[in-house]
């Protein structure tokens, strides 16, 4: 995993850089091979400012957040990529599984073989 980190308008402190490539650490467990995360972190207008771009294999997601505090900031952000890769995760699973089943045919003549026409009560 690559974690490239920039900051604009602020301070580039050690605790940041941990935390942020400690974050980056539990984004791993969705996605398998090289995976390429970019956070560009700042400050506007007395909020700050967290955008995250995460490249993996055959996938590309972001998500950006914005608050008083830049923990709190990209806590969300990770938040929101989280949950961008388990729907993604959920919705590869859900297709694997459907792939195996088989769909039903029937007979259209032995389908409408029980249909009585004279006694049909139209829905209104």
């Amino acid at each position: 995993m690559k974690v490239t980190v920039s900051f604009q308008n602020l301070e580039h402190t050690p605790s940041l850089d941990e935390r942020i490539h400690e974050k980056s650490e539990k984004l791993k467990k969705y996605l398998e091979g090289k995976i390429h995360v970019k956070w560009n972190c700042y400050v506007k207008d007395h909020s700050h400012y967290a955008e995250v771009d995460l490249v993996g294999p055959k996938c590309e997601f972001h998500a950006s957040a914005k608050t008083d505090s830049l923990y709190k900031t990209i806590d969300q952000v990770v938040s929101k990529l989280e949950k961008q890769l388990s729907k993604k995760n959920t919705k590869l699973k859900n297709k694997m599984h459907r792939k195996g089943e088989k769909p039903v045919i029937l007979d259209v003549e032995s389908a409408w073989a029980d249909h009585d026409e004279d006694h049909f009560d139209d829905a209104v």
